[in-house]
């Protein structure tokens, strides 16, 4: 018995693969509300403390993010936490991703990674998400301020702005320890010579002992940056780095009469190992006069929640301190079961619709509209 296909039939089909299909490959497009696994590629030492790991699907994807984005990781230490690292791979190479990792003093998931992260073994994810970005390739001004691993989002924005042989106008600045402790020192100096706009300086705190070193020496002052980028004022400023660098970075740009709208900053540190910290919260809007009893079914703690309080917020009162990091519903880092109730959960993309469907939630940006159970 044949099937007759009719017109309607076929363009039902042309219409899913151009939705779903890129025009030259035809490769299905990576869909983060059902793809989730990826598999090591290629491990890459960058210095003595960082790797980059290179990362695919299992069968082809075509990636479609922003630089300066990230993807949360399922790493199977303690049992299994949540980890963010930002995409350090330009945009224009769609087929792969890569994080670039540093080794940090107790940080269970990116010692975990540097330690057993080899090629063919597979990690889950979640992701791209995430709104620290910009588009090198306008007609815009751009100044990029890094410091260590804070590298990563403005690689990837220079990256692809390198890849598409359009970077207009664009100054990156990073601080280093020392020379040999420059991320992707020699890929960036190669990028500055092939772009003549692209304007690059580096600054160590230390230089003991590099006889060839040209650079600027020294913590990052108002006056070093003048030489870095004597135009600074007039333009849009990136930066990301260690918490205490940025906020040296805003008190020198105000000291300097900057437009502080012109600054954005990578608001946290993905790979922060935040278990027993009390960071300042975002308080949820409020919704209700009405107090809810949060009730955590694993520890056996019972607290009242009131109007506008987030169930993170409501666990650190109990003396519960769950692994957090963005408080803003981005990493998926506090990703936790609900047991019974109703919840409002105002999220930026760090959990999929399957996931909500099965009951999770992320304590970090939901607040009670019941009593309810929480499976911490």
């Amino acid at each position: 018995m044949t099937q007759n296909v009719t017109f309607d039939d076929l363009k039902t089909v042309t219409d899913y693969e151009e939705e779903h299909f890129t025009e030259a490959t035809r490769i299905p497009m990576w869909d983060p509300e059902v793809d989730d696994v990826l598999v090591c590629r290629q491990v890459r030492q960058e210095t003595h403390d960082v790797k980059t790991f290179l990362f695919s699907a299992r069968e082809p994807r075509v990636f479609r993010f922003y630089p300066g984005q990230h993807m949360t990781f399922e790493l199977p230490v303690e049992g299994m936490i949540m980890r963010s690292y930002t995409i350090s791979a330009s945009a224009a190479r769609p087929y792969r991703v890569e994080i670039t990792v540093k080794r940090v003093p107790g940080g269970p998931g990116s010692n975990w990674l540097l330690d057993n992260m080899l090629p063919g073994k597979e990690v889950n994810v979640t992701g791209p998400a995430g709104e620290f970005t910009t588009d090198a390739t306008q007609e815009e001004k751009l100044l990029f301020i890094s410091a260590g691993s804070g590298i990563t989002p403005m690689m990837s924005m220079t990256r692809t702005a390198c890849d598409l042989a359009e970077p207009t106008d664009l100054h990156f600045i990073h601080a280093a320890r020392t020379p040999a402790d420059i991320i992707f020192r020699h890929e960036l100096e190669l990028l500055a010579a092939q772009n003549p706009a692209f304007k690059l300086s580096f600054t160590c705190s230390t230089t003991s002992g590099y006889n060839s070193w040209s650079g600027f020496e020294g913590r990052l002052s108002l006056q070093m940056l003048s030489l870095m980028s004597p135009d600074f004022k007039d333009r849009k400023i990136l930066c990301c780095g260690p918490a205490r660098f940025m906020e040296g970075v805003q008190n020198m740009l105000q000291e300097s009469g900057f437009d502080m709208a012109n600054y954005h900053e990578e608001s946290f540190d993905f790979g922060a190992e935040t278990a027993g910290t009390f960071e300042d919260q975002i308080a949820a809007p409020e919704i209700s006069d009405q107090t809810y009893r949060v009730t955590f079914t694993k520890t056996g703690h019972v607290v009242e929640c009131g109007p506008g309080m987030t169930i993170l917020s409501a666990a650190r009162e109990a003396g519960i301190l769950p692994m957090a990091s963005c408080q803003r519903g981005i990493c998926g880092t506090c990703k936790s079961q609900l047991v019974s109730g109703e919840t409002d959960m105002q999220h930026g993309g760090g959990i999929r619709k399957r996931e909500i469907d099965q009951g999770k939630i992320l304590i970090c940006c939901t607040t009670p509209m019941s009593d309810i159970e929480v499976d911490l």
